[in-house]
């Protein structure tokens, strides 16, 4: 079978080369994207990813190289930090992103009669661009993306709706081209889930920076990975990313080995003196020069991240009753009620503005409720990191910022040298000395991790913990949290990270109902759309019954669905004994500390469970409506 022809490149970079005073982002790289693929660049915070894109789409002019976007092709570009004019409306700020359509539209209006074949090639772009469809295009965007109203001034929108807009305003204009940076920050689970599936459908080329690793698992159809001036290229999303680079770091260790290995072999007949007279000789010498001259193998190195061990928690933690919270005019939280156990790893969810950190602070005493109260266990010790992180100091070098003035710090009651604490966090010896202000957004992110983390406490409050973390801090900090003996209460939108750490959800509701599902994450959304699919399907009104005019012979049971109904009721009461043997299990007060690593396969468990029962006494109907002679001979 012959292979399919590739795609048309859509944009194209020969040598590319980028280096920013003591960073190499890039060193003669080529690179094609290739028209309809949808490509992710990962790599470590502070590697260049957004420095790449920012030159791909033509904001920054600082490479060598040759760069290409294929003729014909519009570009649109969402950067990391969207910067709206404050004195225009949200409509005006979204149009920005369809000048082209805006200037054509208004040359429209503005046609001078006569000219028909301007005319004619006039409505044709239009046409071409759906400049007749834009305003049903803002309405549809603004919609699904939740935007503040359309006329409300920029200037007074807060980070979060200013990057609602934003989005609007690189997709408003159909772009044939997409480089989002970063697009799902700010973002709820809900709207994030919507721009996956617009992605999904978008015909056009699309180049992404992001760290939601379920956003590149969905989204993706090649991953690009930046790494020491590099890119290394995997087909597939980012599950196939992950298995490719293991093979390739395999394959890149094996070849490691082997040259120390040569190395070793030849270095006692190099001590020994040849004489290089022959061709064989000098040949040797060659090959073991070259095998000391190549550069050794460069390791990725982690952060050696370890939350600090949880002081012994009471059996009373943290206990709500009754807990309702009204801010504005709005019901945050209404008439909310759960009980803290020890191990316990809570995630909460829900839209942007729905009262998440309200929750938090609630629990933290920060936020007094409207109704209800909150009764906190006597040897509950917090440590809150909150969705602006921690405050530095940007005249503070890094040692200084840490230190308050020590040499150590106190790790889960242990003296630690500052200096080996920071070099957990990947701060090399001259980076440790290094003004804060002079630190990337990778360095800085993992300088408050670290700040947080010497807080210590039993009880984690963690507002977006994963915003701006690398994909490899990302996941040792869920190996620490997973590993964590006291209680944690994270808002996240990072629905892998959800999925990884959490024994629990919590989910906020339109009408301030605050649900609990145990489980993870993707548990949670499944129980969401049954419920939804259930009112949806009551709100539908019932078809009418038509009228049949002859009515069909019946049919008899026949013998082995005969033994089948007189074993039914058996299995059924076997089934629903099963089903209520695992409710127990969850009913249990000590569940979560005996069975907290568990709750994912057995709440799935449970669910086969009760699916069984009902597959069962539906299978117990149908076979009673043949015996009675309810059922047709066609059924």
């Amino acid at each position: 079978m012959a292979n399919p022809v590739p795609a048309p490149a859509a944009l194209t970079a020969r040598d590319l080369h980028i280096h920013l005073a003591d960073l190499l982002i890039l060193d003669h790289e080529d690179l094609v994207i290739r028209e309809g693929e949808r490509v992710a660049v990962v790599g470590r915070n502070g590697c260049g990813k957004s420095t790449v894109l920012k030159v791909l789409a033509g904001v920054e002019n600082f490479f060598t190289g040759e760069l290409a976007l294929r003729r014909g092709l519009r570009a649109a570009y969402l950067p990391q930090e969207v910067v709206l004019d404050p004195a225009r409306t949200v409509r005006e700020c979204i149009l920005d992103g369809a000048a082209e359509v805006c200037e054509l539209l208004h040359q429209y209006e503005g046609r001078k009669p006569g000219d028909a074949a301007a005319t004619a090639a006039l409505e044709a772009r239009i046409e071409h661009l759906g400049g007749w469809l834009l305003n049903q295009r803002i309405e549809e965007l603004s919609s699904a993306l939740r935007t503040p109203p359309l006329d409300r001034l920029a200037g007074t929108l807060s980070g979060g709706e200013q990057r609602r807009v934003g989005i609007c305003r690189t997709l408003i204009g159909q772009p044939d081209v997409l480089l989002l940076d970063e697009p799902t920050n700010h973002l709820d689970t809900e709207t994030i889930e919507w721009l996956e599936t617009y992605l999904s459908r978008y015909r056009g080329t699309c180049l992404f920076v992001t760290h939601d690793r379920s956003f590149l698992d969905r989204v993706a159809s090649r991953v690009l990975e930046l790494a020491q001036g590099h890119f290394y290229s995997s087909d597939g999303n980012y599950t196939e990313f992950l298995k490719n680079k293991a093979k390739r770091e395999e394959v890149a260790e094996q070849n490691e080995a082997r040259r120390l290995s040569f190395i070793r072999r030849e270095i006692d007949w190099i001590r020994r003196g040849p004489k290089a007279r022959g061709t064989k000789s000098r040949d040797r010498i060659q090959r073991f020069e070259a095998a000391v001259n190549q550069a050794d193998l460069e390791r990725e190195k982690d952060v050696e991240l370890i939350v600090p061990p949880a002081s012994r928690l009471a059996v009373r933690v943290v206990e709500i009753k009754n807990l309702t919270v009204e801010l504005g005019g709005r019901t945050l939280i209404r008439d909310f009620s759960f009980s803290f156990e020890p191990g316990m790893c809570i995630g909460v969810v829900g839209r942007n503005g729905a009262g998440k950190t309200s929750l938090l602070r609630a629990v933290l005493g920060d936020l007094s409720p409207t109704q209800g109260e909150i009764v906190v266990g006597p040897r509950t010790e917090f440590n809150y990191a909150d969705q602006h992180r921690v405050v530095l100091h940007d005249d503070k070098t890094v040692f200084e910022e840490i230190g308050e003035g020590k040499d150590y710090v106190i790790l889960g009651g242990q003296r630690l040298a500052l200096w080996t604490y920071l070099k957990r966090f990947l701060f090399t010896d001259d980076e440790v000395q290094t003004l804060i202000g002079q630190l990337s957004g990778g360095e800085r992110s993992r300088l408050v991790l670290a700040k947080i983390l010497l807080r210590g406490g039993n009880f984690l409050l963690l507002d977006e913990p994963t915003n701006d973390l690398d994909l490899s801090t990302l996941r040792i900090l869920e190996e620490g949290l997973s590993q964590f003996a006291g209680c944690s209460l994270v808002v996240s939108h990072d629905r892998f990270f959800l999925n990884r750490i959490c024994t629990g959800i919590l989910g906020f509701e339109e009408d301030g109902t605050v649900r609990y599902e145990p489980g993870d994450y993707d548990y949670f959304a499944a129980k969401r759309r049954e419920r939804a699919n259930a009112i949806q399907a009551e709100a539908k009104p019932k078809a009418e019954v038509p009228v049949m005019k002859a009515k069909p012979a019946t049919r008899k049971l026949k013998w082995s669905e005969e033994r089948e109904l007189e074993g039914m009721e058996e299995q059924i009461l076997e089934a629903e004994a099963e089903v209520e043997r695992l409710e127990g299990v969850f009913a249990k007060p000590d569940f979560f500390s005996v069975h907290g690593h568990e709750t994912t396969e057995l709440s799935q468990q449970l669910e086969t469970a009760r699916a069984e029962v009902s597959r069962l006494y539906a299978r117990w109907e149908e076979l009673e409506a043949i015996r009675d002679g309810r059922a047709s001979s066609q059924s």
